[in-house]
């Protein structure tokens, strides 16, 4: 089993990962620091493709997309026996991961200069040696960064419930410090925001985000509808 976790650090990056799988993949991160490694360049990679994506893809490539799916054969039915199946669930995620990465890679070209991109400091986080991950309760949603050495953290949260009409997305950092704002959400597309980065106060161990007035609020005013506790 060990030797399959190593084989999911693309899928997990993605998070293309069964809530199951991904919580033996965690507890394997924590004795594996190669995977660690390789998780935290996969996700920087993912981040910087994800920004360069700033217009939409032109028409043609959807056609071209549409006609080798027309002309690709598809695997045929088969049963595998039961010490295969994980074997093949594995090298499907792994399969899926590399996908998702060719798609992007493919829309980047199409859409984007093609001059190098410059490391952020939302980069720099990621790739941190240090950097540690933690998500929300409701996987998927919501995904903190945070690197101890830099001080700093970086929040990305993505498919939060629509606002009202005057509101805003506030992130705050808790703990024994006490609550600090890390700033605003800013939208980015559809169901996406633009990462938060902020400075990281000691002892602080959970995120939370509210729903604050437009302009955000000194303090939060209502309950959290996302709440993270760090590692």
């Amino acid at each position: 089993m060990t030797a399959e976790l190593h084989t999911l650090t693309g899928a997990y990056a993605v998070d293309a990962v069964p809530a199951e799988e991904a919580a033996a993949f965690e507890r394997h991160l924590r004795g594996c620091p190669a995977c660690g490694q390789e998780v935290r360049e996969l996700r920087e990679t993912a981040a910087r493709l994800g920004r360069a994506l700033a217009t939409a893809p032109p028409p043609r490539l959807r056609e071209a997309t549409l006609r080798r799916v027309a002309h690709t054969r598809q695997w045929p039915p088969s049963v595998a026996r039961r010490g295969e199946a994980a074997k093949i669930r594995f090298t499907l995620w792994g399969a899926a991961a590399a996908a998702v990465g060719a798609l992007v890679f493919g829309l980047v070209t199409a859409t984007t200069d093609p001059a190098p991109q410059q490391p952020t400091a939302v980069d720099a986080v990621l790739a941190a040696p240090d950097a540690s991950t933690a998500k929300s309760a409701e996987r998927g949603t919501t995904t903190v960064v945070t690197s101890r050495s830099q001080g700093k953290i970086v929040v990305m949260a993505g498919e939060l419930p629509p606002l009202a009409a005057g509101k805003a997305y506030q992130v705050w950092l808790i703990g024994a410090s006490g609550v600090h704002s890390a700033g605003l959400l800013a939208p980015d597309g559809p169901h996406r925001t633009q990462p938060v980065l902020a400075d990281l106060p000691g002892g602080i161990d959970r995120v939370g985000i509210t729903a604050e007035p437009a302009g955000g609020s000194p303090a939060p005013t209502v309950p959290a509808v996302v709440m993270v506790n760090l590692a």
